[in-house]
């Protein structure tokens, strides 16, 4: 007989992993114990040397689904002889931590329980080991009930004996509960409360089906929702949220309603459906209200995650409705009943909550698939806080994130822990979930900062913020880090080419850079080529008015020559205003200059009359994408060189123009010259600088045709070619780019 201590990290706490080993150590006839540790789990087991084996090889095999293991630790022990095998009492036994369950989306099993068990008949925040809440609750570790918000609710009889039986699904599953003591459901309409269950489902479907906006108590924050196939509805919420033109998210059904509204393939159905529940985008097929996506041909679908979202959907006559996030503009979603009822009443014809708190707010996740590969867009419910894990000592970093699309990061050994979303930081309240949320970080993780990396740019708050800690601090450079950040994804650290695509980021010049080539490891960088440099009217202002940038390439080629154009454009801005924008270029009045891809891709739009005015960011690149004729193959010329040079690209586009050449067309030979412009650029490095490794990041990488054409036409070639996949290309990404440099910069002695 032998025994052998098992150290297993990762995500192995509020999965029912202990359960797990419970019944596999029963399997294969091994005693002794399991404990969770605020650094994982440990396991002694005893048995004999073929029993201990099979029991060992089976643990990553047959792990929970939702589960991830990061390390599995063998070492021999003095046997001695236990005669069965138990779980035994937590224990929190040094600042390490073991990884925090996102939450997740409920099971199958669950749905059947409110079904079957007499005691959770339509209950609405059913759960087990195996799903609902975690991180959303989750005060402090180890992991355990009195560390939630679900502290404030006794198990009763029933629910206790399940969870103090190992054979159960229940067995220690934190949020456990039923009618007869778990948090409720409230509905409040018309200045009277409805306790009922059944009674809050009739009565807010019947209110959706009436076009009613409702609004709900989700998992990690309020949303609003409405029938999305009722017009009426749509644009009455669209009118009240003050949000002109950004798409509404959709909840549907099931897949098989999923397939009545968009196309779906296998990688698509499984991004949908995985635990995690994303909101996926895909192409249309049948239209919903027109309000809920306007003129964009992709749609955004989720799949129902709480059991209050099925049991709703059995009373709906519709399969779909909006569902989106609960919030006053630009300010972070809302989570207290109190305030949800106050801040959003102007909002909602009635209101639904639930009484147990949300302590950690998160949005929901959004993705994509691209060349049968999901990409997350936004990473948050269902994604985070899971680490991203790497080679090099990440411990004591704090990286403070971009301004937009903002999520920190903090380094605890070889992990990673990336914020939930925190979003656009540009006003106080998200300033202080931002400051709230590291706070929360510090405490749940154990952890305190030794150096802080933020952006370049001086006046990010994100910036200010980590510079304020007074602790080491250094800055990296904005695509810089994007390039980091796929490369710390995918456990890089060498010499590699590097595309960086967005609207735009602080260069080391003074300049704002967007559209630009490296050569660069995670210490260090060169800029090989860029975009030309044209002059942005009005700074960030033009990203809201795209005809401005469009004016700028204009001037940039044309001079005062682009009157003689004889533009419809051109003609539809006001003369004194097309005069004050050329005189802000010519004077370099509040006119910084940019190599922005993203600005470019606006210029375009705006100058085909598809996006002059945008009401949400990166609104115009979105259209003029949505409008490329997949059929068309043409190109237009460029010039390549140290600063690659749009004067041809433009020359050949109005000429199409002129000669009336449908806008699908001119979009797709548009898309195509940017693929074939950053193929013929990477060619060129890799001949000179004999690299072969590409990565790929930056916000111009979520657009799906470019990311996709490009991604093929160079792993052909033979490229080897790194994206984004679990962290966001965009600026979401950018804090674990951060760390990264930060890391291997303090590795080299370069920084303390």
């Amino acid at each position: 007989m032998k025994s052998k201590r098992i150290r297993i990290k990762g995500l192995v706490q509020g999965v029912g992993f202990r359960p797990f080993i419970y019944l596999l150590a029963n399997k294969h006839h091994i005693h002794g114990w399991i404990e969770n540790r605020n650094d994982g789990v440990l396991v002694l087991a005893e048995g004999t040397e073929s029993n201990l084996k099979s029991f060992i090889q089976k643990i990553p095999i047959e792990a929970p689904l939702a589960s991830n293991i990061f390390s599995i630790d063998i070492f021999d022990e003095e046997f001695k002889n236990h005669d069965k095998f138990q779980i035994v009492k937590s224990k929190s036994t040094s600042a390490e931590i073991t990884e925090i369950s996102p939450d997740i989306a409920v099971c199958e099993l669950c749905l059947k329980d409110i079904k079957q068990q007499e005691h959770r008949l339509h209950y609405p925040l059913v759960n087990c080991t195996h799903c609902g809440p975690r991180f959303s609750i989750i005060k402090d570790l180890p992991y355990d009930r009195h560390k939630t918000t679900m502290d404030a609710f006794p198990m009763c009889s029933i629910c206790e004996e399940e969870y103090t039986m190992i054979t159960n699904r229940r067995f220690h599953a934190q949020p456990v509960a039923c009618n007869t003591c778990g948090p409720a459901y409230l509905l409040e309409y018309q200045n009277r409360e409805f306790s009922d269950i059944h009674d809050i489902l009739e009565m807010t479907s019947n209110l959706i089906d009436d076009g009613k906006i409702i609004a709900i108590k989700g998992q990690g924050g309020f949303h609003l929702a409405c029938d999305a196939t009722q017009e009426e509805a749509v644009s009455g919420l669209r009118k009240h949220k003050i949000r002109e033109g950004k798409p509404f998210a959709v909840m549907i059904a099931d897949i098989k309603s999923v397939s009545e509204y968009a196309y779906l393939n296998g990688s698509s159905k499984n991004l949908l459906s995985s635990w995690q529940r994303p909101i996926v985008l895909l192409e249309s097929k049948k239209k919903t209200a027109n309000s809920v996506c306007n003129e964009l041909k992709t749609i955004g679908v989720m799949l129902p995650y709480m059991p209050f979202h099925y049991l709703l959907f059995e009373k709906l006559k519709t399969n779909a409705i909006v569902l989106t996030s609960g919030n006053v503009s630009n300010e972070p979603i809302i989570i207290e009943n109190e305030k949800a009822k106050n801040s959003l009443s102007i909002y909602y014809d009635a209101l639904i909550t639930y009484n147990r708190d949300i302590y950690n707010r998160s949005d929901d996740s959004v993705a994509f698939v691209a060349n049968e590969k999901s990409r997350l867009v936004r990473r948050s419910r269902g994604f985070a806080p899971s680490p991203i894990y790497q080679k090099a000592n990440m411990d004591g970093i704090f990286a403070a994130g971009a301004e937009l699309e903002n999520c920190f990061a903090i380094g605890k050994g070889e992990q990673v822990i990336l914020s939930q979303h925190i979003g656009d930081l540009k006003n106080l309240e998200t300033l202080e979930f931002y400051a709230e949320s590291i706070d929360r970080y510090k405490k749940l993780y154990r952890w305190s900062p030794s150096l802080a990396v933020a952006d370049l740019h001086p006046d990010y708050l994100s910036t200010k913020y980590a510079k304020e800690l007074n602790i080491s601090f250094v800055q990296v450079q904005h695509h810089h880090a994007h390039i980091a950040s796929c490369m710390a994804e995918h456990g890089l650290d060498e010499m590699m080419i590097g595309v960086s695509f967005d609207g735009t980021g602080l260069g080391d010049d003074g300049q704002f850079w967007g559209g630009e080539f490296l050569v660069c490891d995670l210490n260090d960088y060169q800029r090989i080529t860029h975009f030309d440099y044209v002059p942005i009217p009005g700074g960030d202002k033009a990203i809201y008015e795209p005809w401005r940038t469009a004016v700028s390439y204009l001037y940039q080629y044309y001079k005062d020559d682009l009157f003689a154009l004889d533009l419809d454009f051109l003609k539809n801005i006001p003369r004194e205003e097309l005069l004050f924008i050329i005189d802000m270029i010519k004077t370099k009045i509040n006119s910084p200059l940019s190599s922005s891809a993203g600005r470019l891709f606006d210029g375009v739009s705006a100058l085909l009359q598809i996006c002059r005015k945008a009401s949400f960011h990166a609104e115009a690149p979105m259209l003029l994408e949505s409008i490329i004729d997949q059929n068309e193959s043409g190109i237009y010329a460029y010039d390549p060189g140290k600063n690659i040079s749009f004067k041809a690209t433009f020359q050949e586009l109005i000429q199409d123009i002129k000669n009336k050449i449908a806008l699908s067309k001119i979009a797709a030979k548009f898309h195509n010259t940017i693929i074939q412009l950053i193929f013929g650029a990477v060619k060129n490095i890799s001949e000179e600088y004999n690299l072969n490794k590409v990565v790929l990041s930056g916000g111009c990488f979520q657009n799906k045709y470019i990311l996709e054409r490009v991604e093929r036409k160079l792993i052909e070639y033979g490229f080897d070619v790194y994206t984004h996949s679990k962290i966001p290309s965009n600026d979401g990404g950018i804090a674990l780019g951060q760390i990264a440099i930060a890391a291997k910069k303090r590795e080299l002695g370069l920084i303390k």
